[in-house]
Parts: C-alpha cells; structure tokens; sequence
C-alpha cells in the first residue's frame, strides 16, 4: 500500500496539483455536459422577437394603411389582436429558453436551438474573428450578457450565448483570446520590428525568464474616446436625418393634413398661410423653408438622441493585438477584434464632416454572411466616430505603422481617372433624363420644358463631374489607397498582402481607349476604380499579386 509508484498515481504531485489548478483558471466554466441558460434568458428571446417586428415593420404597413377605417370603427379587436400577439410571443420565448442547449470544451463552443428549425453550431474557438459582448438594459440589473462570437464568411452570429452572467461572459472572451493569441501573427508587417517593440513595452517579459506572456495578460491602452459634445456633432453630420426626410416622403400629405387639423384647433390655418391667393410668393417661400428648417431641427434633435443613445461612453482601447470597442446607453456593447482580422481602413466625410473638419474611422474585417447571404454590417465593423485629423491619423498608424495615407491626401497626389468617365454617364443619365423632364413638359409650355431639362442637365452634369473629381488610387510597398465620393469624399486603406482577387475589366470602347477598370476583391468588400490607364492597371495587378505571393503573410 505504500508502494511510491501506486502512490504516485493515485495522489497527484504538488507539481501535478499546481497544473491542474493552472489549468482550471484558465478554462473556467469547460463543462462536457450540455447546459441551460438563465431564465432571464426568456427577456432576451421575447426582446428578440419584438425588435424583429419593428425592423419589418414598414412592410405591415401598407396592411394598416388598408384597414385602417376597419380599426377605427372596432379598436377593441385591434387592440385583443396585439395582447394575443404578445402571448403568442411570450409562449415563443419561454419555448425558445427550453429548448436552448450549449456546452464548452477546451477549444470549442456547440450551441442547439430553434423550435421549429433546429439548428446545431459547433465552432472551434480558432474560427472566432470577432467576440461581442451585449448588454441590454434588462440584462444589466442582473448582471448578465449575451456573448456573440463571429465568424468570416459564415452565418451571422454562428455562436451566441444569450444568457451568462457577466464574470462568465468575460471568462469566456478571454479563454477565446488565449486561444486564438498563439496563432493570430500581427498584422502591421514586420516581424523583426513586432519583437523591437515588445521589448521595448513595459509589459514585455523575456522568453527565458520562464514566465509566458500573452496579449490577455498585458493592460488594455486607450486608444481613443468620445464626449457629449463629440456624439452631438456626430449626430447632426451622419445621414440620418436625410434617411428620416427620404422615409417620411410618402406620408408628407398625411403629415401636412393631420398638422393643419391641428394648429386649426389651435386657431392657425395653415391652408391660409400656404396660400398664393391670400400672400405673395416671397411670403409663402418665407413659410415654407421656415417650416423645412423646423421639420430639420427636429429630425436632427432626433439623430443626435440616437448618436448619444448609441455611442454613449464610447470607448476604444487595444489590448495586444487586439481592438476592443466598448459603448451604449441603455444596452452595453463590447466589440472585440483581432488586428490581423482588420482587411480594410475607411476615413469617411460627409460634406458636413468636411466643413467641420471631423472624420468617421472605420475599421472593417472579414465579412460575415447572413443565412439569406446579405452582409452583416453590424459585427464585422468597429466605427470611431466624429474624431479629428490628429486623432484620426494616430488611429491609423497604430493599425498600418508604415502608411502614408495622410501625405498623400496632404499633396493630392492620387491618379485620377479619365475624364471619358463624364462623357459615359453624361450619355447615360444628363441627356436622358433631360429630354425626359422635356417631353413631360413640353405640352404645356415649350419654354418651361426648355429650361427643367436645362436645370436637369447641369444638376446631372455637376453630380457626375463631382463624382469624377473625387475618384483616385495610389500604391506603394505595402498599401493601396483608393478616393472615392460625391458631396463627401471617402479614403480606403488596404495592406497590399490582404488582396484575395484582382480582375481587370473593360468594354470595347474602353479598350479603344486603353482603358479598364481595376476590382480588389478583400475578406470583406470588393473596390472597383473605373476607366483608368490600362497599362497602369495590369502594373498595379502586377505588383499586388507578387506582393501577395511572395510575403507569404496570412490575410487571416
């Protein structure tokens, strides 16, 4: 019975002891056996069904534009359907929280779910590009999170947890990281100069001392954050307010008519004061941009209240070789993504952002497919918003350390495209839609007809000549560059070594003029920069191939 080598077995060394401690610390929660959510889980599955509802919404309502006498004249059945309709969800939920099932192991995640379609994911962790924590509002009085672990070019959210508790949610995230660190090379190039600055961090610990390093274990650095006063700018330069204009334009008599029921009740005509009988045409022009002007501030108001709601507390921060993204109001957003995932860097300006002087980053990595194969531009994307030229340059030297992104806007120095560009489109869209707006309104008068096709013309004309003006690519050792845009003006940046297809493209009068159009395929978009100089394509083609070929770097 005191046989040492039985004794050996039976009874763990302290060195044996110590491993198996180590080892539980690092993959907490690894548990072979199927497991439950938390009912909390059945907020999040009924929230789910009801925000689905309202994406889909605009296509329910030509359905209550129809019956919309019938719900006037019986409310009470309207209002029985949407209290059936909300059971029926809440039965959904509770049946969703039953059937869902997830286990972990060492190296993955399997995940069953789905009521009436099953489905059964198993992802090992080395696949994972991206880890999302989220929060909702209801999540956080319990202090729980929904994990999303995405994937490049699979369904959207393969894997996602939908109910952990917080601490097992980031337990989770970092056995993921620890994971993917040993295989995920940096991205930014160099070897030789990835290790320079190693030793050179304060963090860096030497291989032979015996202990390992990683990128969970050093700090996270902040990289850059936002103010109140940052969000609100960000709110009125974004397009939402011109989405609101664009998405309300089919109502705008409705609008009009229910407005004017209104303030009649209030004693203003508003019929009375829009009037070319009862005011002259300066004054009518006076009501009606006072009253854009208004309708605007609204809708701004109501950008800049979704900006704030959106990016509150936003915070960018990296962590090794690794992004993370964190903001919201009422629902906490954690967005984690490795460097060498990154495949593209937009600089993005509306005209509003130009005459300000802000600027939107983008960081885009592989893009994920939803199961109708659409692009997911929720989780394959970190944006920065509303952030200077400064801080938008450190961002992307800290992404592409050898880019000269910025001295090439600073001198201008992209090659155009061809001015035959403006000639197509002019033949395309000017001269039609000219003579279109001619025809419609030639039987009434042939001068006004002359001059709408007239104003048609210029207007189409200056659009296409805007958009020729902005077009421009340029190339070094590592990168391409490519401007594009119209009232704003867009930068991409791309390493060289990302590239994954290139396809020269040309019709037969491009030929003619030894012209083509040059397409960059990448893990996450396609660009395209028409009509320039052939034997400037294929030496761009030439290059970005050999580059790709002979780095031997991973675009992964």
């Amino acid at each position: 019975m005191d046989d040492p080598k039985i004794r050996s077995v039976t009874e763990p060394s302290s060195v044996n002891k110590t491993f198996q401690k180590t080892t539980r610390d690092e993959i907490p929660y690894a548990n072979p056996q199927w497991q439950t959510l938390s009912p909390i889980a059945i907020f999040y599955f009924f929230a789910s069904s009801i925000k689905q509802i309202a994406t889909n919404f605009i296509y329910l309502i030509p359905v209550a534009a129809l019956n919309y006498k019938h719900l006037q004249q019986s409310p009470f059945i309207f209002l029985g359907g949407v209290v059936g309709g909300l059971l029926l969800l809440c039965l959904f939920a509770m049946i969703s929280y039953r059937v869902y099932r997830f286990r972990l192991t060492d190296s993955t995640i399997e995940i069953r779910s789905g009521i009436i379609k099953k489905h059964h994911a198993n992802l090992p962790f080395d696949r994972i590009q991206s880890i999302k924590l989220v929060q909702p509002i209801y999540y956080r009085l319990t202090g729980h999170a929904c994990v999303q672990l995405d994937t490049a070019g699979s369904a959207q959210n393969e894997a996602q947890i939908v109910a952990l508790t917080l601490a097992k949610a980031e337990h989770l995230k970092k056995r993921i990281m620890r994971h993917n660190a040993k295989e995920l090379p940096n991205s930014s190039g160099d070897s030789s100069l990835t290790a320079l600055k190693e030793q050179q961090s304060p963090n860096y610990i030497h291989k032979n001392s015996g202990t390992e390093t990683n990128e969970q274990d050093s700090k996270e650095m902040v990289l850059n954050r936002r103010s109140i006063k940052d969000l609100v700018l960000h709110g009125l330069t974004s397009n939402r307010i011109w989405i609101f204009l664009g998405g309300f334009a089919p109502f705008y008599d409705d609008i009009f008519n229910a407005a004017n029921t209104y303030t009649k009740n209030l004693g203003i005509d508003l019929s009375t004061i829009f009037s070319l009988q009862a005011h002259s045409i300066f004054q009518v022009a006076f009501y009606s941009v006072a009253l854009l002007l208004l309708a605007i501030l609204v809708l701004a108001a109501l950008s800049v209240l979704g900006a704030i709601i959106h990016f509150y507390g936003y915070t960018l921060t990296k962590q090794g070789n690794r992004y993370i993204r964190r903001n919201g109001l009422f629902t906490k957003n954690e967005v984690s993504m490795a460097l060498s995932r990154v495949q593209i860097l937009i600089r993005k300006q509306d005209w509003l952002d130009i005459l300000i002087k802000r600027i939107n980053l983008v960081y885009e990595q592989n893009r994920s497919l939803s199961a109708s194969g659409t692009s997911d531009v929720v989780t394959n994307k970190i944006v920065v918003p509303s952030i200077n030229k400064t801080e938008c340059e450190m961002l992307i030297n800290d992404t592409y350390p050898n880019n000269s992104l910025q001295q090439l806007i600073d001198k201008q120095a992209f090659c155009a495209i061809s001015p035959y560009f403006v000639s197509k489109y002019c033949l395309l869209w000017a001269i039609p839609m000219s003579a279109i707006g001619l025809i419609i309104t030639l039987k009434q008068d042939l001068s006004t007809g002359l001059i709408i096709a007239g104003i048609s013309y210029m207007a189409i004309l200056g659009l296409v000549l805007l958009r020729w003006k902005r077009w421009g690519i340029a190339a070094d050792q590592d990168f391409v560059y490519i401007r594009k845009g119209l009232f704003g003006i867009d930068y991409y940046c791309f390493a060289t070594f990302k590239v994954q297809q290139t396809a020269l493209l040309h019709t037969p009068l491009m030929a003619r003029r030894n012209l083509a159009s040059l397409r960059y395929v990448l893990a996450s978009r396609a660009l395209t920069i028409p009509f320039i100089k052939r034997q400037h394509a294929e030496k761009l083609i030439d290059k970005s191939l050999f580059i790709v070929e002979s780095s031997q770097k991973s675009w992964m």
